[in-house]
């Protein structure tokens, strides 16, 4: 039986995100298994310092196998800023009675209205794998079919 290397998942660790043909993104490790997405794709390894300067595109939770099993490679690590340590409040949307709604934030659910959940992203755990489509979607200008999937039910949008 061949063993695989474990690697740990650590607060500030960079991580480098293989897209294929050649190209990569980064992201920063948060609390709460969470990570933060940079803007940029690139075919070349950047720095530290410039990576962490870069716009967010977005902060998910994404599945600790990522890290675990070595998908995404650890290139460095840099403290969290306070407003990159600041998790987005995040909406579950109750699956039998889909007008009820709820918004996690800081750790704490609270129950929410429709309008609050508005522009938030859904309360989910990302596979890697799924996260890794919806960077190169963003890179090509297309849809996500993942985040799609994971909006409100659309019909509660127009009521």
């Amino acid at each position: 039986m061949v063993r695989r290397k474990s690697y740990k998942r650590n607060l500030g660790d960079i991580l480098k995100i293989d897209l294929g043909e050649n190209f990569h993104s980064y992201c920063h490790t948060l609390g709460d298994a969470s990570y933060a997405f940079y803007e940029g794709r690139f075919d070349e390894d950047q720095k530290i310092d410039q990576i962490i300067h870069l716009p967010i595109l977005f902060k998910i939770a994404v599945m600790d196998y990522a890290v675990k099993f070595g998908r995404w490679a650890i290139v460095g690590n840099s403290p969290l800023t306070e407003s990159l340590a600041h998790l987005p409040a995040r909406f579950i949307q109750d699956k039998i009675d889909k007008r009820q709604f709820r918004i996690y934030e800081n750790g704490e659910m609270r129950r929410a209205t429709r309008d609050e959940c508005i522009g938030l992203e859904c309360a989910a755990v990302w596979d890697p794998e799924h996260v890794e489509d919806r960077l190169r979607d963003h890179f090509a200008g297309r849809e996500n079919k993942w985040v799609k999937s994971l909006e409100m039910t659309s019909w509660l949008l127009s009521e």
